[in-house]
């Protein structure tokens, strides 16, 4: 079994993109291709937000990254299902209706959204960009019976209703009437769970995922995409596959290339089931889903009265915050009209604005094309092949706009504070709260501009509005707010926004104690060709909240800036690690730093560290962080093994601080990366006995404890502790 988790901030890891290969004709794609190296370091961006560009084309989605969501601090991108679909020239529903890439064919990535080449050739660009890419994946059903006679694919493969040779499936990796299927073939009664998982979805033929060679098959096309570079997974029409059957998919599938984790997986689960087995919480423990109750909720508020957002706890939403992908909308819903869409002008700008400030699931801003008929195709040739987008017109692109933008700046900004603070109602359409120290965001949903007071939570100063501008080494490019005594009085515009944080202020330079010793040396002219994949790895003991970083005298570090330093991911221990790509032959001067949450830094004492780069090839940096006294905690690794039920956790708690004290709201969450056995290493004061006890947190918030004693040990002086246990 596998559990989503948040992505880890800034991991780095030498990415290896697949070689640009096409699947033979009439081949099954049933395993990854061996990998190419591209021998290029990449640095993922340190965010939970996705840009969802959904049936834009392999070309579009890559500019796009370059261009807009890699600058602008996007996490990741979310793309179309990449199999081969059928192709309808014309149906019922018009031409090329937008749902033909929701009826696969064959798993040969050959689509109206371009080829394998392009799909490839569209993660590496991502990546580079720091963006990461999930894909949605469609893998309960194929294409079905439904489709005219002679219908063929985008890559000309032919098919019948239960017969894939190109993948190969036949008439038997399909459930059918009178085997699992208790219906006629159609799904009658939704809270019926054989049903649902079992009978057919609108008309499309049900794999039959009970057989360990069907979840062979898909798994071998899920990895085929991991082997391309692909970081995660949207997965279409989960509810109709059995959680175990998921699960056991999921278990088949390797480590991402990039970053070396399990893909993020975020589950469609349709709301509305008064089953428990059948709503969203339940299948939390194969990993995160989408959160239909919330887009619903947001739609509701921003239509009413933005004061019911205070009270988003008490929603009743599809899981907790942590196992939830959030959205204002997606390519179902919005044609539903059960959501905010684009349509909704302002009101959708604004809930999204919110949706990106407020700490609910890991926030998605969508981008598609314009329509006026629910099946409506997107703009494409005479081939059905989607054509580049052009925005505005015929495509959205709210993700690229100043004020998206600015509020992703501000939701990476505001993420290591994961609560809200000061929620102000000034009227029933004007809000205003904060998270932490690190951001403050007011928002008008009224027609008449709004000056109030509002406690922010920053520091005295003055900041930069993100939604109307951005900040430069000088001042800002929209407006201002200044902070005195914690408070601002700002003047939020008509159906608006006003958004500020701790990464935005007028002037970026700074002059700290303990800052560079010399001026910076200007980066050389131009942009080189060459780069050299720099390593930097350094011991250091940072305090609990802080992380470390490297900060130097070119852009690849920051340009001496703290708020652009690269953050070094740690290796465990006191040890730390980042690759960066830097210009060859130049000279570099660089510091090690350490950050808190709220921005303090602490430079490391000394000189400036200087090196040259080389001409080619690579180059290790590994030091010692310079003022550091001697590590005075144990690494302390627990291993438990233990079996749990879907949307079930498990932690250890104990008697000492760092194990929540006995308190199982502040438990350590163990990971699930490597099922049965949970994992997580926590730092412990040395020569200390220690009791502890593992517990299951059950989908509901309830705790289940294990039996029997405390478990005991002490702490050594120095080095490390392993504990090795099994659920009692």
């Amino acid at each position: 079994m596998e559990s989503a988790r948040p992505h880890p901030r800034g991991r780095v890891r030498r990415l290896f993109l697949a070689a640009a290969l096409v699947a033979a004709g009439g081949t099954a794609v049933t395993a990854a291709a061996t990998p190419t190296p591209a021998n290029a370091a990449v640095v993922l961006n340190a965010s939970d937000v996705t840009a969802n560009l959904w049936e834009w084309n392999w070309n579009s989605v890559a500019a796009a990254c370059t261009d807009h969501l890699g600058p602008a601090g996007y996490g990741a991108v979310q793309v179309a299902p990449p199999q081969e679909s059928v192709s309808l020239p014309t149906s019922p529903d018009g031409v090329h209706p937008w749902y033909e890439v929701y009826q696969p064919v064959s798993y040969r990535l050959e689509s109206r959204f371009g080829s394998r080449q392009q799909f490839a050739a569209m993660v590496g660009a991502c990546h580079q960009a720091g963006v990461r890419v999930y894909v949605d994946a469609v893998v309960n059903h194929m294409a079905g019976t439904n489709n005219p006679a002679g219908t063929r694919g985008y890559a000309g493969t032919e098919f019948s209703g239960y017969s894939y040779p190109a993948v190969p499936y036949g008439n038997g990796d399909f459930h059918h009437p009178g085997d699992n299927c208790p219906t006629s073939g159609a799904i009658t009664d939704w809270n019926n769970e054989s049903q649902v998982t079992s009978c057919e979805l609108l008309s499309l033929s049900d794999l039959y995922t009970e057989k360990d060679a069907v979840r062979s098959r898909i798994a071998g096309y899920l990895n085929d995409l991991i082997g391309l570079g692909v970081d995660g997974f949207r997965v279409d029409a989960v509810k109709h596959i059995r959680k175990d059957d998921f699960a056991a998919i999921l278990g088949k599938l390797n480590n991402t290339l990039a970053e070396g984790r399990r893909p993020y997986v975020a589950q469609e689960i349709f709301d509305g089931a008064s089953n428990p087995a059948l709503q969203a919480r339940a299948y939390t423990g194969n990993g995160d889903v989408l959160d239909f109750g919330y887009a619903k909720g947001l739609r509701s508020a921003f239509q009413g009265s933005i004061s019911a957002l205070a009270n988003v706890p008490n929603w009743n939403l599809d899981a907790p915050s942590a196992n939830v992908f959030a959205m204002v909308t997606n390519h179902d819903l919005e044609r539903d009209g059960v959501v905010l869409s684009y349509k909704n002008g302002s009101d959708y700008v604004l809930a999204n604005y919110f949706a990106l400030a407020y700490p609910h699931g890991k926030p998605s801003v969508y981008d598609s094309f314009t329509w006026s008929d629910r099946n409506q195709s997107p703009p494409h040739d005479g081939t059905g092949h989607v054509t580049d987008t052009v925005c505005g017109g015929a495509w959205n692109c709210l993700t690229r706009s100043t004020g998206i933008k600015g509020m992703v700046g501000w939701a990476n900004a505001a993420r290591p504070v994961t609560t809200v603070a000061d929620f102000t109602t000034v009227n029933s359409n004007v809000i205003g709260f904060h998270r932490g120290d690190r951001a403050w965001i007011g928002i008008n949903d009224s027609g008449t501009a709004t000056t109030a007071t509002f406690t922010t939570g920053l520091a005295d100063g003055q900041y930069c509005d993100v939604i109307s501008g951005t900040a430069t080494g000088t001042g800002c490019t929209g407006g201002t707010v200044t902070v005195s005594g914690g408070r601002a009085t700002v003047t939020i515009p008509a159906d608006n926004a006003v958004a500020v944080h701790v990464n935005a202020r007028p002037g970026t330079s700074p002059s700290p104690t303990a800052s560079p010793t010399a001026s910076p040396t200007a980066s050389p002219t131009g942009t080189p060709t060459d780069r050299v994949a720099t390593t930097f790895t350094v011991t250091a003991t940072p305090a609990a909240g802080q992380d470390v970083y490297v900060v130097g005298s070119i852009p690849e570090l920051g340009s001496w800036a703290p708020a652009n330093a690269v953050r070094l991911a740690p290796q465990g221990g006191d040890t730390f690690r980042a690759t960066v790509d830097l210009p060859t032959s130049t000279a570099v001067e660089y510091k090690f730093i350490k950050v808190t949450a709220g921005g303090a830094v602490t430079w490391e004492s000394g000189a400036n560290r200087t090196f040259t780069t080389p001409a080619g090839g690579s180059y290790p940096v590994t030091e010692t962080f310079r003022g550091d006294t001697v590590s005075t905690t144990i690494a302390t690794s627990f291993n438990a093994t233990v079996t749990t039920s879907y949307g079930q956790n498990v932690f250890v708690v104990g008697n000492v601080a760092a194990l929540g004290g006995w308190n199982p709201a502040n438990a350590v969450a163990l990971s699930p990366a490597d099922y049965p056995v949970w994992r997580a290493t926590v730092n412990l004061p040395p020569n200390t006995a220690v009791e502890y006890k593992y517990v299951k947190k059950n989908p509901d918030g309830s705790v289940t404890w294990e039996s029997g004693a405390n478990r005991t040990f002490t702490t050594p002086a120095t080095g490390t502790r392993s504990n090795t246990d099994s659920w009692r």
